[in-house]
Parts: structure tokens; sequence; C-alpha cells
């Protein structure tokens, strides 16, 4: 894909501020895009192109108010990435309400916030891409994880619902990792427990938070025009490999922010 060929768009993405949602945002400011980053906190480091506004994607008023000072700034939003969330490893019966709801406001609601934050605009002009991070937690079951799989699950519903609201202006999509090596993930890993988890993988080794953001910034191109309503799996081959009942048992780190 020639970069050169791409005209800028305005990219708004959730949680950009480390990992997955920090490598697509400097693959799209790569390509010329003018890229806003949502996130409570602050950038691992400063990206060129890459604006940060402070915002929570569970208050839905903040969101408003973030798009309005985007679209204000640069026009309205092209391409709108949902992928702030949040996950606490635990066992069904020590799931506490609260956290539980936060999990669902960050990772579901939060999703659907944004989305509905730039729907208008985009119908306003025809067009607009909305795509999410979803999760191979989504697709089959995870022991130690059931309301982070159950908003990963939502965010796949959340996709075909609006593709099929939306359509024919606005193409939705979301991507699905499998487990995806970041620096925070990494620092959770003992070399055994890294050696471990990648046996389970097919083709052996954890995907790179560029390797999502290459799924993205493909979804998000005219190459993708006919895609809408889908769920793109990037997993090494994990769910087709029949491993994913497993992961619940190696050793993952007890909080995860993608």
């Amino acid at each position: 894909m020639d970069d050169r060929d791409l005209q800028a768009r305005t990219v708004l993405i959730s949680g950009a501020s480390s990992g997955i949602g920090r490598a697509t945002a400097r693959r799209f400011a790569a390509a010329g895009d003018v890229v806003f980053n949502l996130d409570l906190r602050a950038p691992e480091a400063s990206d060129p192109g890459v604006t940060w506004l402070s915002c929570d994607v569970a208050d839905w008023d903040m969101l408003d108010a973030a798009v309005a000072e985007v679209e204000a700034a640069s026009g309205p939003v092209t391409v709108a990435i949902a992928n702030a969330g949040i996950s606490i490893r635990r066992s069904i019966l020590e799931i506490a309400r609260h956290d539980a709801a936060r999990v669902l406001d960050v990772n579901l609601l939060g999703v659907l916030g944004l989305w509905k934050a730039v729907a208008k605009s985009m119908l306003d002009q025809w067009s607009g891409v909305l795509l999410a991070t979803a999760s191979t937690n989504a697709l089959a079951g995870y022991p130690y994880y059931a309301d982070y799989n159950a908003s990963k699950a939502g965010v796949v519903a959340l996709t075909r619902s609006f593709a099929l609201e939306f359509s024919p202006f606005i193409r939705t999509a979301s991507v699905a990792p499998g487990y995806i090596l970041t620096p925070m993930q990494r620092a959770e890993y003992t070399n055994e427990m890294l050696a471990e988890v990648n046996e389970r993988i097919p083709l052996r080794r954890h995907g790179s938070p560029e390797e999502i953001a290459e799924a993205f910034f493909f979804l998000a191109s005219e190459q993708a025009r006919f895609v809408t309503g889908q769920t793109i799996v990037v997993d090494g081959g994990e769910l087709a490999g029949g491993t994913a009942s497993l992961h619940g048992l190696a050793g993952v780190p007890d909080e995860a922010c993608q």
C-alpha cells in the first residue's frame, strides 16, 4: 500500500497513549494523517502528528466535547478507532460489581459513545470509517476474564449493528488481537512464561502492536472499501490452533490496558 496515494485524514483514536493505540496513532501519522489521541493518561512519549486530549471514554459528555474540539481544529473526523480498554484478572466469584461496571463502561460503552459522537458528522459528509479493538476473548471462552470477555463480545455486536444502520455511507469493522507483546505485557512475563505462551500459538510468537496497527490502517483504506460489519482476527493462528481455552492458565498480568 502506497501511503502517498492517501489524502490526509482526521483520525481519532481512544487509548492511544501506549501499546496498540500508540502504535496505531504512529502508523496513521506516518502516512500524513492528522491524529488525535483520547486518553486519560498522557502518552509515553510525544509522537509527531499526534495530539493528546485528556478524555475518559466512559464519560459521554466528555467524549462529545472532545469530538467537538477535534472537529473545530481539524474538520470532520474521517476515521474513529475505539481502542481504549481495561481488564482485571479474577475468577467469576471474585468479580465486584463496581469493577465489572467500569470494565463495561470503558470497553463497551466507550466504543458506543465514541462511535455515536462522530457518526452524525460522518453522515453529514456521506462517508467515514468506524473501527474498534475487539479481542479473541470475544470469540472463544477464556477463564478469569468474564466481564472483559462479555465487553469484547459486545464490541463485535456493535460492529455489526452500526454497519447495518449506517451503510452505505459509513463502514464499520473491528480487529480482534490475540496475544500482543506490549511493553507492559512483557514486563509481567518471566522468560519462561513468555516461552510457555508462545508454544501455544501456531506461529510460535506473540504479535506486535505494529502488526495490529497495520490491520487498522488497512481497514481504514480504500483497499478495504467492501469490508463492513466484520471482525478481523489477528492472532497468529491461536483460535485456529484450538489453544484459546488454555490462555487463562498461563502466567498473565493481573491488570492490563490495551
